[in-house]
């Protein structure tokens, strides 16, 4: 997520990040299909199971686990921008969705208290290793996480594309490595997959074409504003030309 002027995105104003994606139904690659594909390998919830969305977004993981599920979803995130995204889309739909503010490093759950944890797309933010352990203790036994990573898929890639996440995520993993930390943290893998292009490309790329001219409109001038969309522009053009050697992995995870 860096552009030529090696701007990452957390260099930006987390309101100016909000703002920018709150137009768009999702702030990272994936598709309703790859979520379904991750709650089957966990198999149905109990009605009354609680599952909390860990960086929820505007709420498209969310809706989809409301949708298809009787457990009580508990959307979190750092942005009420986005929370209240969630709340509008839910009784668009008459769905029950609690919105919780807070941080994923400190989840105001007592230990033992859920029983799946749901994170596309926002790990992250405290990196796998922390947030595998952090979040150990809240589950119930036998209690699982579902989560997306960026994660290299080559041994060996171009050293553009290697500058660049380097700059932009410095612990991105490959799977094997993954792996590895989810083992160590004491989980057994219950499953893992790499998202199909188009996850990146028909469900997070271009629908940020229209996100950029409203963002734009609204910040004429603004020259922070106008770097913020250079820099997501570039990172789509990176996965446009190195796409084959990186992705996003959907992890499926059991407490043991």
């Amino acid at each position: 997520m860096s552009n030529d002027n090696k701007n990452i995105i957390h260099d930006f104003d987390f309101n100016l990040i909000c703002e920018y994606f709150s137009s768009t139904e999702r702030q990272g690659p994936g598709s309703r299909e790859m979520t379904l594909k991750a709650l089957n390998c966990i198999g149905i919830p109990k009605p009354d199971a609680i599952i909390a969305d860990l960086g929820c977004g505007t709420g498209s993981s969310a809706m989809i686990l409301a949708e298809t599920t009787s457990a009580q979803i508990i959307a979190v995130d750092i942005f009420d921008a986005f929370l209240q995204k969630v709340q509008q889309r839910a009784q668009a739909k008459n769905l029950t969705i609690r919105t919780l503010h807070s941080p994923m490093e400190k989840l105001p759950f007592a230990p033992e208290s859920v029983d799946i944890i749901w994170c596309e797309g926002a790990i992250y933010n405290i990196g796998i290793e922390c947030g595998l352990n952090l979040w150990h203790t809240l589950l119930k036994d036998g209690g699982h996480i579902a989560f997306t990573d960026a994660t290299w898929l080559t041994n060996e890639r171009p050293e553009e594309i290697e500058q660049f996440w380097q700059e932009a995520y410095p612990q991105m993993g490959t799977v094997e490595s993954n792996l590895k930390l989810i083992k160590k943290a004491g989980y057994r893998i219950k499953e893992w997959f790499v998202l199909p292009t188009e996850c990146w490309t028909d469900n997070f790329y271009l629908p940020q074409r229209n996100a950029q001219t409203i963002f734009l409109a609204h910040h004429k001038g603004n020259p922070t504003a106008q770097m913020l969309v250079e820099n997501q522009r570039h990172e789509a053009e990176m996965f446009d030309k190195y796409g084959q050697h990186y992705g996003y992995v959907f992890y499926v995870v059991q407490k043991i």
